[in-house]
């Protein structure tokens, strides 16, 4: 069976799989697979779950928030800001959800932050103007 060698990168984590004979991922345009000898390609692939499949049969399941995906001489190489690999799909999806809420929760805080600083300008500006002072 035909194989391809996927490294999977990220700011902190290098991971080298030999001996890979497919990859299923999706993109804007859908959901795709990837055997060895496919043509050189690159995508920007979607936040979510993709999956590999080693030669000795076992999946493996990605997730990751988002990434570049390049596909060159039977090297697949996915680039994300980080990624988690599991073969348990359950495992994987519960550490997608925990990931995806601690980001939104990272984000609120973000945005309730920004709008207490833009309240607090529009406070002291309106005290400057209040009180005579140039703007």
């Amino acid at each position: 069976m035909n194989t391809f060698t996927l490294h999977l990168q990220s700011s902190t984590q290098y991971t080298l799989v030999e001996h890979t004979t497919s990859f299923v991922g999706a993109d804007a345009s859908g959901s795709f697979g990837i055997l060895a000898g496919h043509t050189r390609m690159m995508t920007a692939l979607s936040y979510g779950l993709a999956r590999y499949q080693t030669q000795n049969g076992d999946w493996y399941y990605l997730a990751f928030p988002g990434g570049i995906l390049y596909f060159l001489n039977n090297q697949l190489y996915l680039n994300s800001r980080r990624f988690l690999c599991d073969t348990d799909y359950e495992r994987i999806s519960a550490g997608l959800m925990q990931q995806l809420l601690t980001e939104e929760q990272a984000l609120q805080t973000i945005k309730d932050s920004l709008n207490r600083l833009e309240q607090e300008m529009f406070r002291r500006l309106w005290e400057m103007k209040r009180s005579g002072g140039h703007l």
